[in-house]
């Protein structure tokens, strides 16, 4: 190898935060060219994960470093959002009961690189919605592998839980997580409210709340908070909360 080449793979080496993946633009923007490139997966100093990705030979790279070099390589708006944030925490409190994908959240237009859903497309669900402008009440989180990612906050957490259930976590279980979260920030909810796109969400985060007699619900101004017209039925053979237009499971709501 010239010396000019093994300085560019010094650099780039130097760069490179273990178990995460390099990508062609963030190459590019060290100088490594094409032909670098091939030379340096000839000699086994990259192994390619598919088109304009690599890794380092002998280190694994989970999800999360992965997910790391798409926020801070390709600048993509997708964090870790739903119960996998609020896990992130290390709030036990938001273990779920069975084990799952990681949830990643986007804007509707956000593709996710292929080499990426080849990669660990079983090991994450990506949603795509606009429920919440892309980044109200997101924040950064540490990994136990150290990375910093972006992930939801804890009330913005709750509001992505709850667009994803009952579909795909249960109301009862997802009860449970909000009954738990007593630090909400009220300011920041007042604005995830007001701003959320799913009617759904809004009367079900409220009613959740209430009913866990969570400080928040004392300072939200719900006369900003649009409600909506008209039912929403969320399970079959549920109980009818007249107050929200919601029917849900029986365990949720009381005899009177």
């Amino acid at each position: 190898m010239s010396s000019a080449r093994a300085d560019k793979l010094k650099t780039l080496l130097d760069a490179w935060e273990p178990n995460s993946v390099a990508t062609n633009p963030w190459l590019k923007r060290l100088g490594i060219s094409s032909q670098d490139l091939q030379n340096y997966t000839t000699s086994r100093w990259l192994v390619s994960l598919g088109k304009g990705a690599f890794k380092r030979p002998m280190e694994t790279v989970t999800w999360q470093g992965a997910l790391h070099s798409l926020q801070t390589q390709l600048n993509l708006p997708v964090h870790v959002g739903a119960l996998t944030a609020l896990e992130m925490t290390g709030n036990r409190h938001y273990v779920r009961f069975a084990p799952g994908k990681a949830y990643l959240f986007s804007p509707l237009n956000v593709v996710l690189p292929l080499w990426f859903r080849n990669n660990w497309a079983d090991q994450v669900r990506h949603v795509q919605t606009k429920l919440l402008p892309p980044d109200l009440g997101v924040t950064q989180l540490d990994t136990p592998q150290g990375f910093a990612l972006k992930a939801a906050s804890v009330e913005r957490s709750a509001l992505e839980l709850l667009h994803l259930a009952p579909k795909e976590f249960d109301l009862v279980e997802a009860s449970m997580l909000i009954e738990s979260m007593t630090s909400i920030r009220p300011a920041l909810m007042q604005e995830l409210l007001e701003q959320c796109a799913s009617i759904k969400v809004r009367r079900l985060f409220l009613y959740l709340a209430e009913r866990a007699n969570l400080p928040v619900v004392r300072h939200l101004d719900l006369a900003r908070i649009d409600l909506g017209a008209g039912d929403r039925s969320l399970v079959p053979n549920g109980r009818y909360v007249a107050k929200y237009q919601l029917t849900l499971p029986r365990e949720l709501v009381g005899h009177g």
